[in-house]
């Protein structure tokens, strides 16, 4: 049974209900002092367990016997071929009770980790290798897509849970799945609580410490890049005037708006790179290009350019090309290219005999020369370029407009111009 769509309000809190000690504990507390606020409990139906279908139909019994909302979502498909069934369930199951959240009009989740939890994810991001981020472990609480997701028993003992579910007489489900030793959390947890069991308090403020310093590690990337940078461009040369910790640091939090960058390459930008030199590392989704002294992302492009198309461009607007990963804007501004040759366009890629004039007053210049002139990397130099139905020469992306498609003073008029997404 899904929950019903219903206009957000801060009225509705939703509660992650697995049925487990943990969750069915929370969600008691959140029934006990809801004081008018309504409360859903959002149940994840994963298929993984011959048990599936009589855990949601506990769940919704409790939620029935607590007096609260109930939904369900049950996750569809199967792992992808090298995918762990660990990573498969986690992203199916915040896509499920994100969307659930936001149809019950909640933008309050509530989650039931606790202590002990905080504890071990420190420990199986440590074992991973992970740096401030990873180590900083679970927040207490997250705003995602238009939804916190929060953690209110964060520092609670698990031992204070329990006796707070016996203390009640609740009923749970206990997943005979958590003693299987072939996922990584359950044999951390076999092994380390009943030979270390004063370690959880020490190891959750161990995270505690690592969120603090990745806080502050945020606000020193933040204002090392704040003249050294845009989302296009970082300054190799600011960044190489920093301690290498603070590179590292700075080279890190940029590249996070481009593509999750292991630490390895994060070591090779910062020692490879040499003043005037130009290099390409592959990343995670494109690459990285040094060019100029300024390090540049490039998504990842097709191998062969696309296929020539015919475009009217002749009115106001913003055209998407996705297949080039970007768009033409025409706005009405000078100089600009006669309205009548702009509403049948041939676009392509370029073929290496183009030239390009910048300016009325310069000359026509061969298309690798005018980008060098133009400081374009090579890399965005592929096109899209545009011709009028003469064949001329109209625009070419990254360039501009070539100065001889200009209009005449009096001509109705449109101006071009090429961004990348």
């Amino acid at each position: 049974m899904a929950a019903s769509a219903t206009p957000r309000t801060a009225d509705t809190v939703a509660v992650a209900f697995s049925g487990g000690l943990d969750s069915t504990a929370l969600l008691h507390a959140a029934a006990r002092t809801a004081d008018g606020i309504r409360v859903v409990a959002l149940h994840v139906h994963h298929g993984l367990q011959p048990q599936a279908d009589d855990w949601a139909a506990h769940c919704e019994r409790v939620a029935a016997e607590l007096g609260v909302d109930f939904g369900c979502a049950r996750l569809s498909g199967t792992p992808a071929r090298g995918d762990s069934i660990e990573a498969w369930a986690r992203r199916g199951r915040h896509s499920a009770l994100h969307d659930m959240t936001a149809a019950a009009g909640a933008d309050l989740l509530l989650l039931a980790h606790h202590r002990r939890d905080q504890a071990e994810t420190f420990l199986l991001q440590a074992m991973r290798g992970a740096g401030t981020a990873g180590l900083a472990s679970m927040p207490r609480a997250q705003w995602r897509e238009g939804v916190c997701w929060a953690r209110p028993w964060l520092d609670m003992p698990r031992e204070a849970i329990v006796a707070y579910a016996e203390q009640h007489g609740l009923r749970w489900i206990d997943d005979p799945s958590n003693a299987h030793t072939r996922f990584a959390r359950n044999r951390l947890r076999q092994a380390l609580w009943p030979a270390f069991p004063a370690a959880e308090a020490g190891l959750a403020q161990a995270a505690r410490w690592v969120q603090q310093a990745d806080a502050l590690a945020t606000e020193v990337a933040e204002g090392d890049l704040a003249a050294a940078s845009t989302p296009q461009r970082l300054d190799l040369v600011a960044l190489s005037a920093l301690s290498p910790a603070r590179w590292s640091n700075a080279l890190r939090a940029w590249l996070s708006q481009h593509t999750v960058a292991p630490a390895s390459l994060v070591e090779r930008l910062r020692t490879e790179w040499r003043p005037g030199a130009m290099l390409s590392w592959p990343a995670p989704g494109g690459d990285l290009h040094a060019y100029r002294d300024g390090l540049f992302w490039a998504a990842a492009a097709p191998r062969q350019l696309p296929h020539a198309v015919e475009l009217d461009l002749s009115r106001p607007g913003r055209y998407p090309q996705s297949a080039w990963q970007g768009s033409w804007v025409v706005d009405a501004a000078r100089p600009g290219i006669a309205v009548d040759r702009l509403a049948r366009l041939l676009q392509r890629g370029r073929d290496g005999a183009e030239q390009f004039q910048r300016a009325r007053a310069s000359i026509p210049r061969s298309l690798k020369k005018a980008s060098q002139e133009a400081g374009l990397p090579p890399w965005r130099r592929s096109g899209p370029v545009l011709f009028d139905t003469a064949g001329h020469l109209l625009a070419i992306a990254g360039l501009g407009m070539d100065a001889r498609a200009f209009a005449g003073q009096d001509e109705p008029q449109l101006a071009l111009r090429w961004v990348e997404d």
